[in-house]
């Protein structure tokens, strides 16, 4: 039998899972410890608080955990060795502005 492997992107996700989560955790903790927005007040006073922080944890901790993927990934990044940050074009594209044409006729017709 062979031994099968979690690949390192899976153990990479999972770990910026948890991590997401856990400064979920610390964030959602800060805005209702100092009562940001009214929050604090509002989920303590509040018959379904349980409810209403575990959601406000999930929903943050999928944000967060995103964001701490995507970080991840980027840091993975080699870099250019041009000096550069790559990723740009050398130069600024500028939009030239054109003129449409039939815009009389089209305007004659509706009035």
């Amino acid at each position: 039998m062979s031994k099968k492997t979690t690949p390192r992107v899976v153990k990479l996700y999972v770990r910026s899972a948890i991590t997401g989560f856990v400064a979920a955790g610390g964030f959602v903790a800060l805005v209702l410890w100092l009562n940001i927005a009214n929050l604090g007040h509002l989920v303590a006073g509040s018959d379904i608080a349980v409810m209403a922080v575990g959601v406000f944890w999930v929903l943050n901790g999928i944000v967060f955990s995103g964001v701490q993927f995507a970080w991840a990934i980027t840091a993975m990044a080699e870099p250019t060795g041009d000096g550069g940050s790559g990723g740009h074009a050398p130069g600024i594209a500028v939009p030239v502005p054109a003129l449409a044409q039939g815009a009389k006729e089209r305007r004659s017709s509706l009035l």
